[in-house]
């Protein structure tokens, strides 16, 4: 979990530059976005209206969505929408990068795990995973142009492992094309900042250590044109008899990814790309991780994980330089 701390003191006069809040509820949780500017110049419609938008492309919950129709076995096609365009693109790109870690096609695994929103009470068996595996992998899609088309009919995608960064991302577009030049913004954890406050700091995120690792102190990272996320293992299970596991799904076995990894953060440069890939890192041994996030120069990490029983961090080379010192 993250939280946002942005206390500002202006190094210009008050009524130049003066921080300005909006908070509300979206997308099934919280978000707020501070900015400075000389007047209240965002309304909240304005947000939520792009919230709405995005909710019509690729919200689960909304059964007249573009995701919802075209998750219908009956559709073997669909051209796309902008939002759902670039998110797909986006998830191809990472799908190869991870080696397929990465797969918005899990939706029947959790549904059969029973993290969707039918009640599930025991642990499907071994012939059930086998059956829903057939639909399930980015190789039963492809992208051309601007349509997604099926090769299983009962293939069906979730999104909600990259959408909420790249809504994250259009907000803090939007932000920039009103003309403002020092901002926050936080939807449900996924943070992306631009700018620096008025007195010339960078703005501070808090990363909160899980409770398995109480006793030592929380993260402070300073941020400045760049986003942050952070995924846990700890956030969602189920415990059926003495089975506990988690909502993140193998895309390759069917079962519920058994990761060492208590939590990681993801510092990148979007934060569609930092939400994505903090799901494929939950999905790694720590070191795979870490040599993962340094092969690549551009994305920084923080994991927390156990390793016979006791919880152990670990940084890939570049994280440092994001935390506060006093």
């Amino acid at each position: 979990m993250i939280l946002i701390g942005c206390c500002a003191y202006g190094q210009q006069p008050i009524s130049a530059l003066q921080k300005h809040e909006l908070f509300g509820r979206a997308q099934g949780t919280t978000y707020t976005i501070s900015y400075y500017a000389s007047t209240a110049s965002i309304s909240q419609t304005s947000i939520d209206s792009i919230f709405a938008v995005i909710d019509q492309s690729m919200s689960l919950y909304k059964k007249d969505s573009h995701i919802s129709r075209f998750n219908e076995p009956k559709t073997g096609r669909m051209k796309l929408d902008p939002h759902m365009l670039k998110v797909m693109k986006e998830s191809f790109r990472v799908y190869k990068d991870s080696k397929g870690l990465f797969d918005v096609t899990v939706m029947p695994l959790v549904s059969l795990w029973g993290f969707g929103p039918r009640e599930v009470v025991n642990i499907p068996d071994s012939a059930t995973i086998r059956e829903t595996m057939e639909h399930v992998g980015m190789d039963k899609l492809r992208l051309s142009g601007k349509t997604l088309k099926k090769k299983v009919a009962e293939v069906e995608i979730d999104l909600n492992g990259i959408a909420q960064g790249y809504t994250v991302d259009v907000l803090h577009d939007f932000l920039l094309k009103k003309k403002i030049e020092s901002f926050i913004v936080e939807v449900g954890g996924e943070i992306r900042a631009h700018g620096l406050k008025p007195d010339q700091s960078s703005f501070k995120v808090l990363v909160q250590r899980p409770e398995q690792a109480r006793g030592g102190s929380d993260h402070i990272l300073e941020i400045k044109d760049k986003a942050v996320t952070t995924s846990g293992s700890y956030e969602k299970f189920r415990k059926v008899k003495d089975y506990k596991f988690s909502h993140h799904m193998d895309p390759k076995t069917g079962f519920p990814i058994q990761s060492q990894i208590i939590s990681v953060t993801v510092v990148a440069n979007t934060a569609m790309e930092a939400d994505a890939y903090d799901n494929v890192f939950i999905a790694m041994k720590p070191e795979d991780a870490i040599s993962f996030a340094n092969s690549k120069n551009i994305i920084d990490i923080y994991l927390m994980y156990l390793e016979e029983g006791k919880v152990k961090e670990a940084q890939s080379a570049g994280f440092k330089k994001y935390l506060l010192t006093d």
